[in-house]
């Protein structure tokens, strides 16, 4: 690539890490909800749902629109807004109100997601390690969230959640840096006649197996901290590093899955992944003491190898509707884990937290036989048409 265009993918994935701060975020808010609230399990769950909800719906608009015309501008102030809500949310004066706010700021997330991801497919000229480094950098900004909200919230208490608004001007400044970068293209999508057929099919399969990643993932991030605290007897400083743990692996994770990839194929990575992550939930729900900081990275692992995978598996079964698969792949399907969380909070009021997370063995589990029938994609147009285009080669048998 040029160096405008590594310019161009490196600004975006730093901006990736400012927007995807506040998907973390709200998540580690909700310990402090918690205690200078007294909000239920339920009432905090609901929280992480207010970010999810209206994020859900309108992200496949967003996806439709960007798919139509291309909207650089969006990424700048889609930033400021998901930022503006999370630093909003500390301060309301209701419940009512924080959950507007913090839907608020689910709402910019969704509106970033499906352009940001078309942005970073054409910098990136069919390079699916530039797309696994755009991806890096939202796993970077959920492994940043719960050391920012601790480092603000913890010594200032929900008062000081003004301050969190500093990652979304950062952000907004490095979106309109690569916009520049990159040209600041508008007019159309640039959809060519020779990008091959839609394949709604594998594509609805794959996202079905991303649901079920997405609510273990989303239900871990709402109520891991709580639940390692029970588990080990530690503070809120014990908490706070299972989150850590869970992001940060995330970061890992998705440098893996590229490199695992390019050896032994996206499918047969995926596949193994979730296989992975089965057995490492089962850990982190049934195994006492430390030892479950062990099971926390492994999950954090099979959670996040498949991350870019899922993206450009799903641009590559909708090569004509780039917008619509990077938003469902990449946004809507996150969001979509959130409207399980308050039913896992519901369950947690019910009975106990342990038995609340125990469904989210079997959720990996019924992702991997949704995934068992999925092919490689056909590339059409010959060679680096699309990310992961090397993958054409033959296969290493899948798990």
């Amino acid at each position: 690539m040029s160096t405008k265009r590594d310019r161009a993918i490196t600004l975006l994935s730093l901006g990736h890490a400012c927007v995807d701060v506040y998907q973390g975020a709200v998540a580690a808010l909700v310990p402090y909800f918690v205690a200078e609230r007294a909000y239920s399990y339920a009432a905090a769950s609901g929280v992480v749902l207010a970010a999810s909800l209206l994020s859900s719906v309108v992200q496949p608009l967003f996806g439709a629109l960007t798919d139509r015309r291309s909207m650089p501008w969006l990424l700048p102030l889609s930033a400021l807004t998901g930022g503006a809500g999370v630093a909003l949310s500390g301060v309301m004066g209701s419940y009512a109100l924080t959950l507007v706010v913090v839907a608020v700021s689910g709402i910019g997330v969704a509106a970033y997601h499906p352009e940001a991801a078309r942005a970073a497919r054409d910098a990136a000229h069919g390079s699916h390690t530039a797309m696994g480094w755009f991806s890096l950098g939202g796993n970077v900004g959920f492994a940043l969230a719960p050391l920012l909200v601790a480092s603000v919230v913890a010594t200032g208490g929900l008062r000081a959640s003004p301050l969190l608004v500093v990652p979304a001007v950062v952000g907004a400044a490095l979106c309109a840096g690569a916009v520049r970068s990159a040209g600041g293209r508008g007019g159309s999508s640039g959809v060519g006649e020779d990008v091959g057929s839609d394949d709604w099919g594998s594509f609805l399969r794959l996202s079905g197996a991303v649901v079920c990643r997405s609510i273990v993932f989303v239900g871990l991030s709402a109520f891991v901290s709580l639940y390692i605290r029970q588990r080990t007897g530690g503070g809120d400083m014990a908490g706070t590093v299972a989150l850590c743990v869970l992001y940060v692996g995330g970061a890992v994770g998705t440098v893996a899955g590229g490199r695992l990839a390019d050896r032994y194929g996206r499918l047969a990575v995926v596949r193994r992944a979730y296989v992975l992550t089965v057995l490492a939930v089962a850990g982190v729900v049934l195994v006492p003491g430390p030892p479950v900081y062990l099971f926390v990275a492994l999950t954090s692992a099979g959670l996040y190898v498949p991350f870019s995978l899922h993206i450009t598996l799903g641009q590559d079964y909708l090569p004509r509707r780039v917008g619509t698969a990077s938003g469902v792949t990449l946004g809507l399907t996150v969001s979509v884990g959130g409207l399980a969380a308050p039913v896992i909070g519901a369950l947690a009021d019910a009975t106990s937290l342990r038995t609340a997370l125990v469904p989210l063995i079997v959720l990996p589990a019924l992702g991997r036989l949704l995934l068992s029938r999925l092919r490689e994609p056909a590339q059409p147009g010959g060679a680096g048409t699309a990310p992961g285009s090397s993958d054409r080669r033959p296969r290493a048998k899948s798990a």
